[in-house]
Parts: C-alpha cells; structure tokens; sequence
C-alpha cells in the first residue's frame, strides 16, 4: 500500500513540477505561443489558452484533494516515512538537473529552488494555519 501511495504522490506532483519548470506550463516561451507545449500545434486563442490552465488547474487540485484524503487514514508513522522518501526523492532529482546543467546555469538553478523551496514552506506554513483554525471551529 505504501508504495501505491508513493507512486500516487508522485503523479500528483509531475503537474506540479511542469508549472515550476523552466519553460513550464506558464512562462510563454513555446516557440512564440502562450500555450502550454502539449497544445502549441492547436494555435489556441488567448481565451481557449486561459479556459485549458483553468482545466488544468482545477484538475491538479482535484488530485491533490484525491491524494490528501488517502493520505490522511495513514498512520502518523507511514505518513513521516512516506514524506522522507519523498523528501530523498526530490532532492536526487534535484542534484540531477543540476549535473546536466554548466557551471554558468548553476547559480540561476540554485536561486530557483530556493524560491521553490521557500514557496512551499509559506503553503505548508499556510495549510497548518488552516488546519489548526479548523480544528477551533
């Protein structure tokens, strides 16, 4: 079970990581195209490209939701491990991209997962927040 909910985990998080990417779902930059790559040969509007990452998004939190919910009948135990892994996980492919890039593009690497980083200790500091106002009401 646990390993189904680690591979769940990480097909919940490859959305995640395309919007956070260097020429991922948002920076505009798909050969002149403001869709995202998957879409480029289908020359949307600019509405059409609004509506599909609104479908999009919308999707990724439903996921999310669908995920939360699975890993919220984990024992606090399985759930600690199942965050290292991921946490060992993220930092091995982490130092992956990093070997593939030159010495030059290191440093604009490392600004942005820091900011990745910092971003996601805000959510979580966020979604504690919540969780514990909740708990109050």
């Amino acid at each position: 079970m646990r390993k189904s909910l680690v591979a769940l985990l990480f097909a919940a998080a490859v959305p995640t990581l395309a919007f956070a990417m260097p020429g991922g779902m948002h920076d505009g930059h798909h050969g002149g195209k403001n869709a995202p790559h998957m879409f480029q040969d289908l020359d949307l509007t600019k509405e059409q490209q609004r509506e599909m990452r609104k479908l999009m998004g919308e999707q990724m939190r439903q996921r999310q939701q669908i995920t939360q919910r699975y890993l919220d009948k984990l024992p606090e135990a399985e759930r600690k491990a199942m965050q290292n892994d991921l946490d060992a996980s993220r930092e091995k492919a982490h130092q992956s991209m990093r070997a593939l890039l030159k010495p030059e593009q290191h440093k604009a690497f490392d600004e942005g997962m820091k900011k990745m980083e910092e971003k996601r200790a805000e959510r979580a500091e966020f979604l504690k927040w919540k969780a514990d106002r909740d708990q109050k009401n």
